[in-house]
């Protein structure tokens, strides 16, 4: 039996969008000897993960997609879970992917070895070593749960929506859901009307704008197919939609009144009642957290089988929760949309050359170069990185600029003949110095909430503070002068 361990060019760690498209793009660059390590038992990242009712994307599909594979058969405007997750099994598989990913197989440890120069990486089915590591897992991996007193007293049921319990039947059960962001808009009008008695814990009200999701009909399907200019130019108009939302994150924190007007319009015309519609409506600048697009959410409050609570849980008791103002409610399931943990367990176990690894510098402070290379980690790079996304476009399309960047980078060093790069620590500190000096006067941070956009400092904790197309222009060729590129 061989003790030789298996060596890998390069290794990609995950086979969500980030992944998949990475691979595609890399053995159109030549570079087929990869490796896509994938925890789950299928592909498809956060798509795959999710599975709660009424699943979907709040990004347009035609945007919400690969420019280089257009799909003209999406049956709704927004793409449900089922549907996106076997687009990505469809492209996967007409680009020869799949032979590339190795399902079941969950990163334990990965370590920058400077002696010989490569990463030693350790998994749940064996070592292996490779001369360059690509962290394209999304962020979005890790279940959060709050801590309230007492939970662990509690005999119901209790699930996070991204671990939903299929099995469990909610039908005539008293439900208590904590969390209101955008798992908990789409998942609650979807159990509403099976349940006996729904309690909606709400910590701030989220923004909901009118969402207009619809069916795609055959003859507009049909035109697509046949007229491929057509679906650019349906891209391109949801791109330039989506992409004037940064006028209000931060280009002027003003150009937000019609977007709140908006969303006034919807709660005024989707909430009868005037004490809940208080209860409901934002106290913070549109932008300041995620807005969602969402049509069914707020009518699904005003039902008579539903409650609002927003004072807060003092504890959890067996078969109850009681509120900070002492008001005890009878609860049989408890379900959490709070959202993910900031930094993903896999962070934890990616070392750099001076033992940190990548969890410690995005805990001490959110930094990378172009979100897409980390200081002190040798040939190593990543998607979505700190202020690699932009709170006002799609993940696809910076992800997508993300690849060209580190194919081209991987290209260049292969035409050079060189094997070690890593990214100059002063051009990392000046970019991420000017990512918050242009952060300072945005949305995100002057408008009176708390998010994932925010460091606990109230910095800007990763999102691009400008346009998305002015970042693809940065991102267009790798500058090796940014970069210690040697043999």
């Amino acid at each position: 039996m061989s003790d030789t361990i298996e060596h890998r060019t390069i290794v990609v760690l995950g086979a969500g969008f980030g992944g998949i498209g990475m691979a595609i793009k890399l053995r159109e660059a030549g570079f087929e000897d990869l490796v896509l390590l994938e925890r789950a038992d299928d592909l498809g990242g956060t798509w795959q993960a999710n599975t709660y009712p009424g699943c979907a994307c709040d990004v347009p599909s035609q945007l919400y997609s690969y420019s280089f594979a257009p799909n003209p058969n999406w049956s709704r405007t927004y793409g449900r879970q089922a549907e996106i997750l076997a687009y990505l099994r469809g492209v996967a598989t007409e680009h020869d992917v799949v032979r590339h990913i190795r399902l079941n197989t969950e990163l334990l440890d990965a370590r920058w070895d400077d002696e010989d120069a490569l990463w030693r990486i350790e998994t749940s089915r064996g070592p292996l070593t490779a001369d360059y590591f690509i962290a394209a897992a999304g962020i979005f991996t890790e279940a959060k749960y709050p801590a309230l007193p007492g939970l662990e007293t509690f005999e119901g049921k209790t699930f996070h929506s991204l671990h939903w319990d299929h099995d469990h039947d909610l039908t005539g059960e008293r439900v208590a859901v904590i969390g209101t962001g955008a798992s908990s808009v789409q998942f609650i009008p979807e159990i509403q009307p099976a349940v006996a008695a729904l309690t909606v814990f709400q910590r701030s009200a989220p923004w909901i704008v009118p969402r207009m999701d619809r069916p795609t009909w055959s003859v507009e399907r049909s035109l697509l197919r046949r007229i491929p200019v057509a679906q650019k130019l349906v891209r391109g108009t949801w791109y330039t939609l989506i992409e004037g939302f940064g006028l209000v994150g931060f280009v002027d924190n003003r150009f937000r009144h019609p977007y709140e007007l908006l969303g006034r319009f919807q709660l005024r015309r989707q909430i009868r009642d005037p004490r809940l519609r208080a209860k409901v409506t934002p106290d913070y600048m549109i932008g300041c957290k995620r807005a969602i697009f969402a049509d069914a959410y707020l009518p699904s409050l005003d039902q008579d089988n539903v409650e609002v609570v927003t004072d807060g849980i003092a504890e959890v008791r067996s078969r109850s929760i009681v509120t900070r103002a002492g008001v005890e409610i009878p609860v049989d399931t408890i379900v959490f949309g709070t959202g993910f943990e900031p930094v993903p367990a896999a962070f934890e176990r990616i070392t750099g050359r001076d033992g940190v690894t990548i969890a410690d510098v995005h805990r001490k402070r959110p930094r990378t170069y172009l979100g897409a290379a980390v200081a002190g980690f040798p040939n190593f790079f990543c998607t979505l990185g700190p202020f690699g996304a932009a709170g006002n476009q799609s993940a696809i399309y910076m992800i997508e600029s993300q690849i060209a960047y580190i194919v081209d980078a991987l290209t260049t060093l292969r035409g050079r003949g060189a094997h070690r790069v890593e990214v100059h620590a002063a051009r990392q500190d000046a970019f991420v110095d000017e990512m918050h000096r242009r952060s300072a006067d945005t949305v995100w941070l002057i408008g009176g909430c708390e998010s994932y956009y925010t460091t606990p400092e109230g910095g800007n904790a990763g999102l691009y503070p400008g346009w998305s197309f002015e970042y693809r222009r940065r991102t267009k060729h790798f500058d090796s002068d940014a970069y210690e590129v040697g043999a």
